[in-house]
């Protein structure tokens, strides 16, 4: 049985390698082009490429999957089934009809939520408890497809989108090696998604990344977790950006009302920097100030000068 595989980032890794230690024919692995990355903007190759080349395996990287030139090279491969995992594209119907067992994908979310390109980063910052992974057969619509097989997870407070995406991409993997035998056997029992419970996770944008001060601890905890450690939560300190990429809620009193105003440092000690905010004190515990590396906020402490009362963001709005 022929297939081709469709990812792109280290999320859609441990799919390809399952494949292939379970001895499926994987004839061709299809990803996104290499981008410029890091401040030299060096052309990098994408997780999955750098994958299947160590694999030895053939790679295709069209720019556009939807144009009549990338479906007629997958349809020349002439694939029996197409395994997707994060590919980051929409595929087009005429895709979709060429193999005879069809496409499946291995999606981030219990759908029909979180539907979208980053299921993983805004489950986590709408304080979801749990969250998994769902493989569905693929059609036009936005992970809209009837779904096969679900695995759900929990996630902890300790939990950031980068230690959710690594369980998520393992478990993801292990489901997709149960769930194939049965869609290879034509025995594979597919239910329709509850379109009006559907929630949708659109890729996330500069201002997912800047805090608003005016919302609870609690809101902005889950908002620096779920941008780590790829993005990074910022806000503004004398008008240059300021990261935080971890923070705690302190457990020893329920948040209340501002008894501040929100972003302002309200005290700076061994533990980091503690801000007023919309509902509750949030203390910053690692951070990267403008220009410099990210540290702890203690030993950023030892050489800055914050003072009490410092407003950061933008009149408390971020």
């Amino acid at each position: 049985m022929r297939i081709v595989f469709m990812g792109t980032p280290d999320f859609a890794v441990p799919s390809l390698k399952l494949l292939l230690e379970q001895h499926y024919n994987v004839v061709t692995v299809v990803t996104q082009p290499d981008r410029p990355k890091g401040r030299k903007k060096t052309l990098t190759p994408p997780p999955v490429k750098e994958a299947a080349l160590s694999f030895g395996l053939p790679v295709l990287q069209p720019e556009r999957m939807r144009s009549a030139e990338a479906v007629a090279a997958v349809a020349e491969l002439k694939p029996d089934l197409i395994v997707t995992a994060a590919y980051g594209q929409i595929l087009p119907k005429a895709l979709l009809e060429i193999p005879r067992l069809g496409c499946i994908n291995v999606h981030g979310s219990l759908l029909p939520k979180y539907r979208g390109g980053a299921p993983i980063q805004r489950s986590i910052m709408n304080g979801e408890s749990s969250t998994g992974v769902t493989i569905m057969y693929m059609a036009e619509g936005l992970d809209t497809g009837d779904m096969i097989s679900v695995v759900e997870l929990p996630i902890t407070d300790e939990d950031t989108s980068g230690t959710m995406f690594e369980k998520l991409s393992n478990a993801g993997a292990e489901l997709l090696g149960k769930t194939l035998p049965a869609i290879i056997a034509g025995e594979a029992k597919a239910v329709p998604q509850q379109n009006e419970h559907a929630t949708y996770a659109p890729n996330l944008t500069r201002e997912d990344e800047r805090i608003d001060w005016m919302k609870s601890a609690r809101a902005i905890f889950n908002q620096v977790r779920g941008l780590s450690p790829m993005a990074g939560a910022f806000t503004f300190l004398n008008g240059e950006v300021f990261k935080v990429w971890q923070c705690a809620v302190p457990s020893d009193a329920a948040p209340k009302p501002a008894a501040s105003v929100p972003g302002t440092v309200i005290a700076a000690d061994h533990n980091g920097i503690h801000v007023q905010t919309g509902a509750g004190v949030l203390v910053l515990q690692e951070i990267q100030p403008a220009g410099k590396r990210t540290m702890n906020a203690a030993e950023w402490l030892k050489g800055a000068r914050l003072e009490i009362g410092t407003q950061l963001g933008d009149g408390g709005a971020g």
